[in-house]
Parts: C-alpha cells; structure tokens; sequence
C-alpha cells in the first residue's frame, strides 16, 4: 500500500452514497477537518480542496445512470474525467465495460481511486498526469461536476469537444454549476441527488446530464 493510501484509509471511512448504495467508497463526512489534514500531511498550504474525499452530485448521477442502463458502458472503453473518488469508472467497470480510465491531475485522487476500485472488486487503470489533449481512445467519456471554475471549463471544453468530434460519447453531469456550457448540448436526464450543507448549499442538488456535441 502506498503512502497516499494509507492516509486515505486513515482519514475517511467507508460509506454508500445516497444515490448509489451499491458502491461503497472511502468517504470523509467533513471537508475542513480532511483538507486541513492533507495540507499538513503533503506539506503544503493553500492546495485544491480533496475532491477525492466525496461522492459529487455529478459523479453520482453518472453512476446511477449506467448502473441503472448498464448497455450504455458494457463493452465499451470508457474514461471517467476528473475522477475524485471513481465513482464512475466504478459504475462503468460493474456495468461491464471493456476498458476503464480514471483520470485525475491530482494524485491523491488517484490513489483514492485503486482504493475504491479494490474495495468493489473491479479494475481501473489510473495513469497519472492530465489527460486533456491526449488523442481519443474511449468509446464514452463521463465528466461530473467539471464545470464548476471559468479556467478549468476553458482548459477541458475544447479538448472534451475535441473528443465528441472524434467519435466518443461525452456525457457532462452538472448540478447547476456557473460555468456550464448553454450551446452545444443535448440533455439526456435529470436527477434528484441527496447532498449536505456541509458540501452544498441546500440539500438536494437537480443534476443534469447532457450529451456534448462536437
């Protein structure tokens, strides 16, 4: 086991997201005291707060989309971009996907990903480094919650859109997030997912899912 994992295992414990009991993930319940613990545990102030520590709105939509449908995945190549926890290369994986990536520019991330891979039985590859302007090589492309800063939105849309006009599917789940494209999307489903105040500012979140287009 490494490191990272290790304090992952030490600092969060393991829960079934309100949306998709099915997966069981290692979870923390409160974000101030695991980020202020990865602060001191890498060294470093002033970092991204751990996303890796929670199932998202967004995450958990697509996951209970393919688990619901699982003809969407099974077979398929399929990419979870900026994974946090996994829950979608999971769902894809028990789903019966061909080939699963998580990608993930934070290694922590990834490392929480394996974690939650090994503790629902399936496998996952985690390369590390960012994955956007890489040549496409997946069937569908599942993104939640990725719309949620103007750089990032910037930084991934083209790229995203990129791999729509190469041929993948690209689903982007969004709980009403600022950034969120208004043109260039087809709407696939809508979902009422569980939240706290502790994460968001109510307690119910409506995500969408729409298909990109190229």
């Amino acid at each position: 086991m490494s490191d990272a994992e290790a304090f992952i295992r030490a600092h969060t414990a393991i829960a079934r997201p309100a949306l998709v009991p099915e997966i069981a993930l290692h979870l923390a319940t409160e974000i101030t005291p695991i980020w202020q613990a990865t602060e001191a545990w890498l060294a470093q102030e002033g970092i991204e707060p751990p996303f890796w520590a929670f199932a998202w709105p967004g995450g958990q939509a697509l996951a209970r989309t393919v688990l619901d449908t699982p003809a969407l995945a099974a077979g398929k190549r399929v990419l979870d971009f900026a994974a946090g926890c996994g829950i979608g290369a999971i769902a894809a994986a028990l789903a019966g996907a061909a080939a699963v990536e998580a990608a993930e520019i934070d290694d922590m991330a990834l490392a929480a990903t394996r974690l939650n891979a090994a503790l629902n039985g399936v496998a996952v590859a985690t390369p590390p480094g960012d994955v956007v302007g890489s040549a496409c090589r997946w069937d569908l492309i599942l993104a939640g919650d990725v719309c949620y800063e103007a750089p990032m939105t910037a930084h991934i849309l083209p790229w995203l859109r990129a791999m729509a006009g190469a041929g993948a599917e690209v689903w982007i789940a969004d709980p009403g997030r600022a950034y969120l494209p208004v043109a260039g999307m087809t709407l696939l489903s809508r979902h009422r997912v569980p939240t706290t105040r502790e994460l968001e500012d109510r307690e119910e979140r409506q995500v969408t899912i729409h298909r990109l287009l190229p």
